[in-house]
């Protein structure tokens, strides 16, 4: 299971941090990735990490601003989110596949339940 978490409202060039907890599994041993989906839009891959050390993916349009980071020992994952633009108003979803690799949507066996990200001022 995972639980996802910490999203809100925020202005325009803030920050906010996600969590996705995990329970049930090591997230270590799964590629995590993080997903969203904005209002009339389809859902899209916001970043995704390959399990144990593997390399990062990001969307183009959040490079240099998001970052996607573990801790093992708290068995979460998190997305830090900066310079936010409204364009990232979006309901975010964490996501864990066993495959280890950053595939497509379908890859991916265990999803969380999604934050609503608001930004606006």
């Amino acid at each position: 299971q995972l639980q996802a978490s910490g999203g809100g409202l925020v202005q325009p060039g803030g920050s906010l941090r996600l969590s996705c907890a995990a329970s049930g599994f090591t997230l270590d041993s799964y590629a995590i990735a993080w997903f969203r989906q904005a209002p009339g839009k389809e859902r899209e891959g916001v970043a995704c990490n390959e399990r144990r050390g593997g390399s990062t993916q990001y969307v183009d349009s959040v490079k240099g601003r998001f970052t996607l980071s573990r801790d093992n020992a708290a068995n979460t994952v998190y997305l830090e989110m900066n310079s936010l633009k409204p364009e990232d108003t979006a309901v975010y979803t964490c996501a864990a596949s066993f495959s280890g690799r950053c595939g497509r949507e379908y890859e991916f066996d265990y999803w969380g339940q999604g934050t609503l990200v608001t930004v606006s001022s």
